[in-house]
């Protein structure tokens, strides 16, 4: 069976080209609003004060969202069509690794369908409903930002501890279904620039129970977190959309 081909046609071939957040106009949309979102959504309106920036999210923020609720995603793409044209950066900062009875698995017996099925909800096709939503917002003759959260557990080629079997496997299937997405984006939005980011371990309600090892020159506070994020994200174009980076700018491996 053949597979989809990837050639990107000459037409729609253009050349990036570098833009400092002070340039930046239009709106943002930062998905996420409690600790990394918070600060990217402050920290965005800091440097780019020609963009507007709402956030969005199950615990408040300018927009009520749930990314598992297939009509919540529905609300927010009529809003995205009416209110947010022309979007120019949409950052996904949500995330599920823990909460209630839910908890990273540290062996095989721990493995439940319905953690499983939480973690991909949120963690993979979260990120990819969102692009969905808010597709026909974005413009296709100016450049644009669709970055999402990943993590370095969901490296296969970095996993050596195992564990956390929904959560890394979550991660995964995201940057698997992102790193398509912007494969499509290429040849239909070709200013378009997919980024899955690391953020480093960040002093957040998710990394809290397991960041007693981690000495507090590898803790980020959310602020270092966005900061580092948005440098990142800053310095790149359409030409590298599909990368998976770290808060350093340095390639995780698939």
């Amino acid at each position: 069976m053949a597979l989809p081909s990837c050639a990107i046609p000459v037409s729609a071939m253009t050349t990036p080209s570098f833009q400092p957040w002070s340039s930046w106009e239009g709106q943002a949309l930062i998905v996420g609003p409690g600790g990394i979102g918070a600060a990217l959504a402050s920290e965005l309106g800091r440097r780019a004060p020609g963009l507007r920036v709402r956030t969005a999210g199950r615990g408040g923020g300018h927009l009520q969202l749930d990314l598992t609720d297939d009509a919540s995603l529905a609300r927010l793409a009529a809003t995205a069509a009416r209110e947010l044209a022309p979007l120019r950066i949409v950052i996904n900062a949500s995330g599920l690794l823990h909460d209630g009875e839910l908890q990273p698995e540290k062996r095989l017996s721990q493995v439940h369908r319905s953690a499983l099925e939480r973690s991909f909800a949120v963690n993979a096709f979260g990120p990819l409903l969102l692009a969905q939503a808010i597709e026909p917002a974005l413009p296709k003759d100016r450049p644009v930002h669709f970055a999402s959260l990943s993590a370095r557990v969901g490296s296969i080629a970095d996993n050596r501890l195992g564990g956390w079997y929904a959560y890394r496997a979550a991660k995964a299937a995201q940057n698997q279904l992102l790193r398509t997405l912007a494969i499509e984006w290429q040849r239909r939005l070709p200013q378009a620039c997919v980024t899955m980011l690391h953020p480093g371990t960040t002093a957040t309600e998710l990394s809290a129970p397991f960041r007693s090892s981690v000495p507090p020159s590898g803790l980020f506070t959310p602020l270092r977190a966005a900061s580092h994020l948005l440098d990142v994200l800053e310095g790149r174009t359409a030409a590298s959309s599909g990368d998976f980076l770290a808060w350093d700018g340095q390639p995780v491996p698939w």
